[in-house]
């Protein structure tokens, strides 16, 4: 198994270090060629969405990945990445790939100052260390999306067939593999 991590803004390389952890073979997408490889999965991180979004239209990746995505390739989003994969975003014009059927609102917990971190249910799993920072969250669902994770009444992961994402940043918790575990057996091993 073999997953690629967009290495273009944010927290990559906290994710590289928990599928080190997990003894999962990963590589960094930074440019076109990186793109077109095979792989089994594939991590946008959290960051900054608009500079995400921005640098994968300049690099020429956006329809290589979108592609890809469209085609069944298993996607985990972290916070900037849940904005990249959601169709709709309530509080801006701006929309990226547009393949999973919810509807979110970007830094929904406000600026830095509005970041936190608290504890939760995911899916199955009880107390769940979740960091929060300038986090968006989801507003509205569609069809074949699965809730897994409410906040203070708020939805902050959810999965739709091949798409898994957070609102949180499991990659910033030491010593937490289990959201990445999940992708890895629910997500990538099942499809």
């Amino acid at each position: 198994m073999k997953i690629a991590i967009t290495a273009l803004q944010g927290a990559f390389l906290e994710h590289e270090r928990i599928l080190e952890e997990l003894g999962v073979e990963y590589f960094e997408i930074r440019k076109k060629e990186d793109a077109k490889k095979e792989f089994d999965g594939l991590i946008l991180p959290g960051g900054e969405s608009t500079t995400i979004g921005k640098l994968l239209y300049e690099l020429d990746l956006f329809h290589i990945l979108k592609s890809k995505i469209e085609s069944g390739l298993p996607v985990f989003g972290t916070c900037a990445g849940l904005i990249l994969l959601a169709k709709d975003i309530s509080n801006d014009d701006k929309r990226y790939f547009s393949t999973m059927n919810i509807t979110v609102k970007r830094n929904a917990y406000g600026r830095q100052l509005g970041s936190f971190e608290t504890t939760g249910s995911f899916g199955s799993l009880e107390s769940v260390p979740m960091v929060f920072i300038r986090a968006p969250y989801i507003e509205k669902t569609g069809d074949d999306v699965e809730v897994l994770s409410v906040v203070d009444g708020n939805i902050v992961a959810a999965k739709q067939n091949n798409q898994l994402v957070t609102a949180f940043h499991p990659e910033l918790v030491k010593n937490f593999v289990d959201i990445h575990k999940y992708f890895i057996d629910e997500i990538i091993t099942k499809r």
